[in-house]
């Protein structure tokens, strides 16, 4: 396994653990390549699993000297076929096929069992259902009590526990399972940064998620930063009510693309990231952005369009899957995708920004004072923008907007710092931030002295609450050049 080199890029890069990656050795190479956030698929595993792999995130998050954010992903509802009693059959085109919610004994070529017991509810006649990522497509024939009775469109294997999908989204399985409910209590117990939400439907399931992640970590002052995966066509038109009563978003493009047709989630793609940073929130692009690399040390030409796109289009990290989970080259797929984002972002123009010459809503001084030091540190052409922050937000703010000057947010609090490595362009630093003000700008510059960020003569922008400690209280834009 080659060495790890970090490469220094605006956009993040996000890995999901697995039997490929759980070592502490190869995890420490990752994080220290550039992984800023590792998922924790709920999907998969117990509760102690998930305990001991988190505490190995964060012992190999200490060995590679980063902080690095943990994210728990839920599994949401089961809406799969049953077993077969021998792993799998082949549906030939025109065949009839039974989706069967009474059927207790294993499946054979004539019908199967259901996980999602709902589904004879939630279809009628000429509904067309998709099993296993679309690969095989079924259109409902008739309804008779427990059994939906389907004639095969495209035909193939279908194996055990396989995904259904209703073309156009309909189905009314709720976004929060009962086992979801003791998933948030595991995730609170090891310290998630991020919980994200499979298959909700509208804002109200969300709320219920924050709730329940409130309730579970009562008495620990802990916040989880709530991400809504878009995953249903009938999100889609709540898109901006979930991203109200959210912290982001993940464009889960897999289940995206089998509701809404392949062709439809490009766009989307761009609407979504471009909706996100609008309104002051993360966005994670997901998928098969390095697909092939399960296997191959080297992406596809595609791919590298893909995870280029992404970046070009603003999202805040790109995500890796079964890549990093199962596949041979988990550190070498980082590294690729890292020198994918850097090459994307060097191609960016930045200097028509939107909101640099355009005025823009503002209400708050904090949120002022932010667009300020942006705006300044581009016109002075500054070697880095500071943010002293509590909880984060101000470097947030700072991050919806596309600059290439990097952004520095200086935290007391290691629970901010590990919220803020999802922050597009934003580097997280721990630093005690209660001292008196002069005091502590000056312990700001040593700084980034210290880590070789600014040299003397530089001109860096900084931004801090007086007096200081105070959450939300940020109220000045200071310029400074470093001394000789």
């Amino acid at each position: 396994m080659p060495p790890a080199t970090y490469i220094r890029r605006a956009t993040k890069i996000v890995a999901t653990l697995g039997p490929a990656s759980s070592d502490v050795a190869t995890l420490a190479q990752m994080i220290a390549t550039g992984v800023n956030v590792v998922r924790l698929n709920f999907s998969h595993g117990s509760a102690q699993e998930h305990i001991a792999r988190a505490q190995a995130v964060r012992e190999a998050s200490r060995q590679a000297g980063r902080e690095v954010a943990i994210m728990v992903d839920l599994q949401g509802p089961k809406i799969r076929v049953g077993k077969f009693a021998q792993g799998k059959v082949n549906l030939e085109v025109g065949a009839s096929f039974v989706l069967d919610a009474a059927r207790t004994e294993p499946g054979d070529a004539e019908g199967v069992g259901l996980d999602y017991k709902e589904l004879p509810r939630d279809v009628r006649a000429g509904d067309v259902l998709l099993l296993n990522d679309g690969l095989i497509v079924l259109r409902v024939q008739r309804v008779l009590g427990d059994a939906v009775h389907t004639q095969v469109l495209v035909g193939g294997e279908l194996s055990n526990n396989k995904g259904i999908n209703k073309q156009g989204g309909g189905l009314t399985a709720p976004a929060l399972t009962a086992k979801d409910m003791e998933d948030i209590k595991t995730a609170m117990q090891l310290g998630a940064d991020y919980v994200a939400v499979s298959f909700p439907k509208n804002a109200t399931d969300m709320e219920m998620a924050r709730q329940l992640c409130t309730v579970a970590a009562a008495g620990t002052g802990h916040r989880p930063g709530l991400i809504a995966k878009m995953e249903r066509a009938e999100a889609v038109p709540h898109l901006e009510d979930i991203l109200r009563v959210s912290d982001g978003i993940m464009v889960a493009r897999g289940d995206l693309a089998v509701e809404v047709g392949n062709a439809a989630v490009p766009a989307l793609q761009k609407k979504m990231i471009r909706m996100a940073r609008q309104m002051d929130k993360v966005v994670i692009t997901a998928t098969q952005m390095m697909e092939s690399m399960i296997t191959s040390p080297l992406p596809t030409r595609a791919e590298v369009s893909d995870v280029a796109n992404a970046v070009l289009d603003g999202t805040d990290a790109v995500m890796l899957s079964a890549e990093t989970a199962v596949g041979k080259y988990p550190l070498e797929t980082v590294r690729e995708m890292a020198y994918i984002c850097a090459a994307a972002e060097a191609a960016e123009d930045v200097g028509n920004e939107a909101g640099w010459g355009q005025p823009r809503s503002l209400t708050r001084i904090d949120q002022s004072i932010a667009l300020g030091a942006l705006f300044t540190a581009h016109h002075l052409g500054a070697k880095a923008i500071v943010a002293m922050t509590d909880s984060g937000s101000t470097a947030l703010w700072m991050s919806r907007h596309r600059i290439h000057i990097p952004i520095y947010a200086l935290t007391p609090k290691v629970s901010t710092q590990r919220k803020m490595a999802l922050y597009r362009n934003v580097s997280p630093l721990l630093m005690d931030t209660s001292a008196e003000r002069d005091q502590a700008l000056a312990q700001a510059e040593n700084h980034l002295r210290e880590r070789g960020i600014v040299q003397p003569g530089d001109v860096y922008a900084i931004t801090c609450g007086e007096p200081m400690g105070q959450p939300g209280g940020t109220n000045m834009l200071q310029i400074c050049r470093v001394a000789g």
